[in-house]
């Protein structure tokens, strides 16, 4: 991507966007394009398309989407199946319209079987059942994959899909029941510490294991993935299964190859946040997908690894959280 190249960055303000903005400045891009929801609602066809056609990005970074941990997925299903299932194909339909060059759709690692084996590869996709605490969400980036491979088989579009392991860092959401584990775990520590509470209760039974990569890396990941040379980039965009007889998607897996169990992370972000109290765990809660663990040899392959360590990047999430709590 030249640096005078104009790119799109949707969903600028969250956890992926914000750090794919970040990374794009410290590279020296100077046509950055960004939208709040307030300014455009991604949701809304019309309002989509009349963005494209004034602004005419050239290049997609497809971040913005409906998020949230385990209660928010079960209490709202319809509104992530819904919403997220508009916002991708606006976005898709639209750069398509408007000539954009390249587009790198955002998803996660829950598009996987919920008993995928370990590690997951891409060519896992569709091959199992998926978790139901969050297969709406997960059925949504599942379709967003497949739009990016049918506009790249019939309009011969570059679209890429890119599926980051569970991701934490600067410009989380904490909410109190809206926020993924690790942000969640760094809430709850730190109000007990600050409560002198001599316990706290995370939920299930701390066995599932899983791999968690900090927001940064994957920003350089995904910019490292647009940047590739076109001799690099065009074997990612996977093949026609009707022709090669392959099932290759336009799919690459990000993510840091290990993983820790859920007591291992709660006893971590304890020790980072300076919470000295026990850590009990209800089993009377859901514990969600037993393992989740990317196969990223495909990234590997192609030159890129995560650099940042899990206790060095919750170091400086749990700074940001507790300048903001005050």
């Amino acid at each position: 991507m030249d640096r005078s190249a104009r790119i799109f960055v949707a969903g600028h303000r969250g956890l992926v966007g914000s750090a794919i903005v970040r990374r794009l400045q410290a590279g020296g891009h100077t046509a950055l394009i960004t939208r709040s929801h307030a300014d455009l609602d991604l949701t809304d066809a019309q309002a989509t398309q009349a963005f494209f056609d004034a602004e005419r990005p050239e290049y997609v970074f497809l971040a913005a989407a409906k998020v949230g941990g385990i209660v928010a997925n079960n209490s709202r299903p319809a509104e992530f199946i819904r919403d997220n299932l508009a916002i991708q194909t606006h976005v898709i339909h639209a750069a398509w319209r408007a000539g954009v060059q390249r587009l790198l759709f955002l998803g996660s690692s829950c598009i996987y079987p919920r008993l995928a084996p370990q590690p997951m590869r891409e060519r896992d996709l569709l091959t199992g059942p998926l978790e139901p605490t969050n297969r709406p969400y997960a059925l949504a980036k599942i379709a967003g994959i497949e739009m990016c491979w049918s506009y790249n088989r019939q309009y011969g579009t570059r679209y890429l899909a890119a599926m980051p392991t569970n991701l934490y860092g600067r410009g989380d959401n904490y909410h109190p029941t809206q926020s993924h584990v690790i942000p969640a775990l760094i809430r709850r520590f730190h109000e007990a510490k600050a409560r002198g509470e001599p316990e706290v209760t995370v939920w299930g039974t701390g066995t599932p294991r899983r791999e968690f990569l900090y927001s940064d890396d994957m920003a350089d990941a995904c910019v490292f993935l647009m940047g590739l040379p076109d001799e690099r980039y065009t074997p990612l965009l996977g093949s026609d299964e009707s022709v090669s007889g392959r099932f290759e998607p336009p799919l690459v897996n990000i993510g840091v190859g290990n993983d820790l169990t859920i007591a291992e992370l709660a006893a971590t972000v304890a020790e980072v946040v300076g919470y000295g109290g026990a850590i009990a765990y209800d089993r009377s809660k859901p514990d969600g997908t037993p393992r989740k663990l990317m196969d990223v040899g495909l990234l590997a392959a192609a030159g890129w690894q995560a650099r940042t360590p899990l206790r060095e990047g919750l170091k400086v999430a749990y700074e940001e959280f507790a300048r903001q709590a005050g």
